[in-house]
């Protein structure tokens, strides 16, 4: 039987199941829970007789049997569930990147679904969809008092037709209307780029092309910029990335530490503890590098955060992450047809921290500022350009050349200063990603020497 294990939110986090409780004195001996099983079984057989024979509508046996397993399940603890052969199917094809939907990792929350995180580049993105946003409605269909299964069911659809869910937003007088066009949704798990003289990864997801995005994009970088020596840094993106599969994030980690312990895994029994070390190797050859984190940030990607920010390999910038700490083993059942996805252990960091309903806290902690006001017409948006751009030496007329500099270095000079201002406008669309490469830029003018103490005193 085929098993593997998950540390993500899993596509659509399983709701609490509120149950009423009456116990009496604790009087049964160890020797009598087998009779006590097998009587609960019983009460079982006759509470589903019952509601197949006198319901008040005939019932479907099959989907009344998922129901009670399910029950079962979530009462255990919000990542538990049960997966029929479509779910599992959809499951299993997700982890490989590509499935259809919306594009948003959802969990439940006071009877309502809330947005974990809208994935990169997917239809819930493009339409505005945000973390922690809550749907209260789709297509105009309340979802208070469903269960999360049933509520994510009513968002699926066919490939181009349209949904409109109704959304709760902090921030927002009233709830207000989002229109969406369902899509495949076709998972990069890594995207890579250039910001001046940085390198920036972000990481969407961890499914199988993970690591191999994650060389290839940082390889591809490193050569545009010429080489590793014009490299100052890295920047780890791993806002909104709700985890995914617990090898990715070993591999991940593993790609930037020369050593000692990623993560740890611990069990209901001592013998399924299991630990995951770093082999020598380091994509990043020792460059600086900063995490990005906030409150979508889950799981897998608070694995890499934590093994980065115990070695002191990285600087953790952002808000406090999500704070999911287990580990869910996906298994096969029935037939085969149908999965489980069952919480099996905890996850600890290097320094043996569970981050389980904490998150990890930033080194440096750093609010993304909600978007500036837009000017009302293009008049207002040239006025506030002029009034913003300031007078040098340079634009005084008469002013005197440099005469210490070539050429060259005036052109150096140049190019440097036009990374700057490159950097300072990405503090308009993206305040955390620019404070980043900010720090790195700081890191970079240290001396070599010193860079290097700081590492090893890190180490």
């Amino acid at each position: 039987m085929k098993k593997f294990a998950i540390a993500a939110l899993g596509g659509t986090v399983a709701g609490l199941l509120m149950t009423t409780q009456f116990a009496g004195p604790l009087i049964a001996q160890e020797v009598d829970k087998p009779a006590n099983v097998y009587q609960q079984l019983d009460l079982f057989g006759d509470v589903f007789e019952r509601i197949r024979a006198d319901y008040v509508e005939e019932v479907d046996e099959s989907k009344l049997i998922e129901a009670a397993i399910n029950g079962m399940l979530t009462s255990l603890d919000p990542h538990s569930s049960f997966m029929n052969a479509t779910d599992y199917t959809d499951m299993r094809t997700q982890t490989r990147g590509s499935f259809g939907g919306l594009g948003i990792e959802v969990t439940q929350e006071d009877g309502f679904v809330k947005v974990v995180t809208p994935m990169d580049g997917t239809p819930a993105d493009s339409a505005g969809v945000e973390a922690g946003d809550f749907i209260t409605h789709v297509d105009g269909e309340s979802l208070l008092g469903l269960q999360l299964d049933a509520a994510v069911e009513l968002m699926r659809g066919e490939v181009g037709s349209e949904i409109v869910i109704t959304v709760v937003r902090e921030g927002e007088p009233e709830p207000f209307d989002i229109s969406i066009i369902r899509d495949t949704i076709k998972m990069t798990a890594v995207r890579g780029r250039t910001e001046g003289d940085v390198v920036v990864l972000r990481i969407t997801t961890f499914n199988d092309q993970t690591f191999p995005n994650l060389e290839e994009n940082l390889t591809k970088a490193v050569e545009e910029l010429g080489g590793m020596e014009n490299v100052t840094g890295f920047v780890i993106d791993l806002r909104n990335n709700p985890g995914g599969l617990l090898n990715q994030a070993v591999m991940v980690s593993d790609a930037f530490l020369e050593s000692g312990e990623i993560v740890s895994t611990r069990g209901r029994n001592p013998d399924q503890a299991e630990r995951f070390n770093a082999e020598a190797g380091d994509l990043a050859q020792g460059k600086p590098m900063v995490v990005l984190v906030n409150g979508g940030s889950a799981s897998a990607a608070e694995i890499v955060t934590g093994a980065l920010q115990d070695h002191h390999r990285a600087i953790v910038v952002g808000t406090r992450s999500f704070g999911k700490g287990s580990v869910q083993t996906v298994m096969p059942v029935g037939n085969g047809d149908g999965g489980m996805r069952l919480t099996t252990a905890r996850y600890y960091t290097p320094s043996g921290r569970s981050i389980q309903a904490l998150g990890i806290a930033p080194d440096i902690i750093v609010e993304q500022p909600r978007s500036a006001p837009v000017a009302e017409d293009e008049a207002d948006a040239e006025e506030a350009s002029i009034a913003q751009r300031s007078r040098s030496e340079a634009d005084l007329r008469g002013a005197i050349s440099n005469d210490s500099m070539t050429e060259d270095e005036k052109q150096q000079a140049v190019e440097e200063l036009e990374k700057a201002e490159a950097v300072a406008k990405l503090r308009e669309s993206d305040y955390q990603l620019a404070y980043a490469i900010d720090i790195l830029k700081g890191l970079s003018v240290l001396k070599p020497g010193e860079a290097q103490e700081d590492q090893a005193s890190a180490n």
